[in-house]
């Protein structure tokens, strides 16, 4: 297997494991729903896992892999607010849950990088 394919391959992965886990544990998501969008925080966990797995399969098919990194990267943008709210909301838990709240947020950096990696390089 090529780097650049298992590059695509391991992103399709990490979006696939985060959507099963927008279904499987609903829970943990449901808080860091910034409370700004409308309607039930569970809708959009389950919007969210939906899109997850949607451009997991997109960058996983060379043929809209290009496409499927460009939507990874965006999504990975999208959810940056959720991420914030996340640590803003973890601000005064325990320093483990405290560390894990905070490393989301510059995590988004590397890994709309690395989307746009695997949207460059097709194949």
């Amino acid at each position: 297997m090529t780097t650049r394919r298992a590059e695509a391959v391991a992103l399709a992965g990490l979006l696939a494991a985060a959507g099963v886990t927008h279904f499987t544990r609903p829970g943990f998501y449901d808080p860091i729903v910034p409370r700004a969008l409308p309607g039930p925080a569970r809708f959009w966990t389950y919007a969210s896992g939906v899109a997850e797995l949607a451009v997991a399969a997109a960058v996983a098919h060379p043929a809209t892999r290009r496409r499927g990194g460009l939507a990874a990267a965006a999504l990975f943008a999208a959810v940056l607010p959720a991420n914030v709210q996340m640590a803003w909301d973890w601000r005064r838990a325990r320093p483990a849950r405290r560390a894990v709240a905070y490393g989301r947020v510059p995590l988004q950096a590397p890994l709309i990088w690395w989307a746009w990696r695997v949207a460059r390089h097709r194949s």
